[in-house]
Order: C-alpha cells, then structure tokens, then sequence
C-alpha cells in the first residue's frame, strides 16, 4: 500500500472522507490511477491510513455512485473507464476590474415607459392573494395557454371595454410580451416579411434583428400606418398600435384599419399584429373599438399586456390567436405548462372579473389625466410657440419646437438633469417632425411639472 501516498489533513476544515474522495479522483484524472486498478479494501486502507472505517466506506461510497470506482465481489474495489485529464494548465489570471465611466444620473421622470405604482391596489391584490394560498389545487400543473378562469375573465372584460370577439380557447397567457412575442413568430412562417410601423418602438426592431426575422420599417402618416406604403413593400405581416401609436399618438380612423384589413384579405396567410398596449387611456373620449372586433375572418392577432395599467412587474400578456394559427399552436405547444403563476393568474381573474380592475383603470386613468393636462398647461405656457400632439389618450405626448433639432433638445434636456428621447430615435427613415421631445407623464407629477418645464426651457433657451 506504499503507493497510495495520501496524507490526511486534521485541521478540521475539510472532511476526512471528502479528502479522501477528492484524492482518489485526481490520482484517476491524471492517469496515476487506470482502469482495472485494484484499491486497498475499507479495513486495510483505514488501518493504513489511521482513520475510521466509516471515513473509507463514505469516500468509497461516493466514487462508486460518481463512476470513478467499481465494487467487483470478492475482489474488491476497482478503477472504472475514465479518461485522464493529466495536468491541467494554471487558470488564467482574473482580469483587473476597469471601473465603468460614472454615468450622469438624469431625472425620469420624462420617460414613456413609467408607471405611477403608488396607486397600486396593495390591499385588493393582498386580499386576493391570501384567497388564492388557501388553493391547494393551484400547485399543480396548469393549462399551457393559461388557467380558465383566468382566459374567460379576459375574454368578458375584453369583449366590454375593447370590442374584442373571442373565445377562451383562442387566449394564450404568457410571461411579458417578449415572451409571447417570440412564441407567435413561430408560428408564422419565417419567410414572411413582417412590416413595422416608422416611426416605432425600438424592441421591436431590436427584437426582429435578434430573431433574425425579416422585416420592413412601413411609414406612419397622421392616420397611422401607410397602408399603400405596406402594399408595395412585399410585407405578408404587419404589427400595428391602431389605438395609439407608438410614438406619434395618432389614432388609425375606421376607414383606415378597413383599408388594412382589406390587405390582409388579399392572399392567405396575412396576418395582422394588433398591440393594444396602453387603450386603457383615453381622456377625450371613450377608448377606440380594437380592430380585432372588426374582424370577422380571423387575420387579426390580438395581444396585450397589465404592464402598464397595473405595474410593469406584473409579467402577464396575452395572445388572442385566430384559428387557423390555434391549431398550429396547440400541435406544437400544447404540451407544456404556462409560464405564469397559477396563483398570479387566480388572483388576476378574480381582480378582472369581481369589478376591481375597471375601477382601478378609472382611478389611476383620472390620475393620469390630471398629470397629461398638467404638463401640457406648462408646455404651452413656456413655450408660445411649440406644438403638442398625441396627448388626447395613453402616457405620452410629442413636444415640437419649429426650427429646433431633436438632438440639441434631447442634449438641453440632460444638462437640465433630465432624461428624454427625440423623435428621430425612434425613426428609421425621415423624421416627420424635426424638433420633436416624446415625454412621457405618467412618472410626472402634477405638481412638479411646472419646474420640469421651467428647467427644460431654460436648459432649451440656453442651448
């Protein structure tokens, strides 16, 4: 037993049998060890080793259930096939931590993408939540598009407020609208040009550059999305915000979404992306109609999201999917489970369908209401001779100064301490409004928005 040169450390900080264990691992790794090489037996090597037997029995008990060692009856312990590593190279030294340049900290209160949590309903959620634990049913496996209850409280809630026609079994639940996002474009063939409205969001492209999925920038008009320009682009699928555009505000008139409907008609297999993502928000009149209503074929895919009605880290969207693509869903997707919580989606429906939902759009909506007039009150008293647009629904609005470059604003804004976005930033071709601020309200509020205002013009004035 002379060649087993393994000398135990008692210092306490590492097992005995876990030093042994590790051992025997590297004399196999670097070939000391082969295969068929026969070990001393428990008794021998801890009489050799001066240690407890139960020391050897638990060191070879993991080599053999790892793979390194065989039990051979009557013979022993013996090395199992493994390939040796023989030295492995020193590890690279970690490289120096260069510190990343401090970046400014500007002010958001500006940005598109805020939503005002501080009217979050704490107690009706907590409520709701408390009622759900005491479901035991809820910790098994769901449906993969989503719990019932949950899809038939979407679909009634939809069907009253947005003028969507659906069935339950046509609503797929997901985990944020990336997510849903990327599920459809499977379903769709990859070949399909998609048409994107420009200007537009900035995921979106992103998001079909990463996909590496064909697609089309589509112009925006003060209707909406150009459908000539959709016609002669070779585009098969369009994504479109009918309701509110993102980021020109305008909202796409009946004749207009007839027009676009009229084009999905054409050749099968056109389909129309409807993102209803803030319609909730109306302040000079009831929301528009969804154009899936309108649809009576099925070329409309409807989807959704509670990000920004409720909070932003309520990861719930949806998909309403026509039927043609429902098959093709259910063929290759019905198989595995939804990617939201049983107990989120439980405490979502019961919010939807006792009432709480509509009367929590109408109290954070008046709140919103009151923070779009609030800056445009000070937008107009500040600057004469701006123009403000896209501020009759949702949580932004476009600020124009004639004679100004986006850039020079976006760069006066920041000395000014706050973060805003021109409306070239979002254009792939010609900015149709040179000049142009997107501001955001709904992280403004009221009362501070005559300051920002002050701040923004002197910063604008100066620059």
């Amino acid at each position: 037993m002379k060649e087993f040169a393994f000398t135990p450390e008692w210092d306490g900080r590492t097992p005995l049998y876990e030093q042994l264990y590790r051992y025997v691992i590297d004399e196999i790794r670097l070939g000391r060890l082969r295969e068929e090489d026969k070990l001393p037996s428990k008794r021998a090597l801890a009489a050799h080793l001066g240690v407890s037997l139960s020391t050897v029995e638990g060191a070879y008990g993991l080599l053999t259930a790892e793979g390194y060692l065989r039990s051979v009856p009557r013979s022993g312990y013996r090395v199992c096939p493994v390939l040796p590593l023989g030295e492995l190279p020193a590890p690279p030294p970690a490289p120096q931590e260069v510190p990343e340049p401090a970046a400014p900290v500007l002010d958001n209160c500006f940005s598109t993408g805020a939503v005002d949590t501080s009217v979050f309903p704490y107690a009706s959620w907590a409520r709701l939540n408390r009622d759900a634990v005491q479901e035991p049913e809820l910790l098994q496996r769901g449906h993969p598009q989503g719990d019932l209850p949950l899809r038939e409280a979407l679909c009634a809630f939809l069907h009253q407020y947005r003028g969507v026609s659906c069935r339950p079994d046509q609503v797929v639940v997901g985990a944020g609208m990336e997510y849903l996002l990327d599920l459809l474009l499977q379903l769709l063939d990859p070949a399909q040009i998609l048409g994107l409205e420009d200007p537009g969001y900035h995921s979106l492209y992103r998001s079909m550059e990463n996909f590496r999925r064909p697609f089309v920038p589509i112009p925006v008009n003060g209707e909406g999305l150009d459908p000539h320009a959709l016609a002669a682009s070779g585009a098969e699928l369009v994504y479109v915000t009918p309701s509110h555009q993102f980021p020109l505000g305008v909202t796409m008139p009946a004749g207009r979404r007839t027009e676009l409907l009229r084009w999905a008609y054409e050749r099968p297999g056109r389909y129309i992306i409807e993102d209803d993502y803030d319609s909730e928000f109306r302040y000079a009149s009831r929301p528009i109609p969804a154009m899936q209503g309108l649809d009576g074929g099925n070329r409309v895919i409807y989807i959704g999201t509670f990000s920004r009605s409720i909070a932003p880290s309520i990861r719930v969207a949806y998909l309403i999917l026509p039927d043609e693509l429902l098959a093709d869903y259910r063929a290759r997707f019905a198989h595995g489970a939804s990617t939201v919580s049983r107990y989120e989606q439980r405490v979502l429906a019961r919010f939807l369908s006792s009432g709480q939902y509509a009367r929590h759009l109408r109290r954070v909506g008046n709140l919103y209401r009151g923070r779009c007039a609030a800056l445009t009150s000070a937008l107009e008293s500040a600057f004469p001779d701006g123009k403000i647009s896209g501020n009759d629904a949702g949580l932004h609005l476009l600020f124009t100064l004639p004679g100004r470059e986006d850039g020079e604003m976006v760069r006066a804004a920041g000395e000014a301490g706050y973060r805003a976005h021109g409306l070239g930033e979002y254009c792939r071709g010609t900015s149709p409004r040179p000049g142009t601020l997107v501001l955001g309200f709904a992280g403004l509020e009221a009362e501070r928005a005559a300051a920002a205002v002050s701040d923004l013009k002197i910063a604008i004035d100066r620059s």
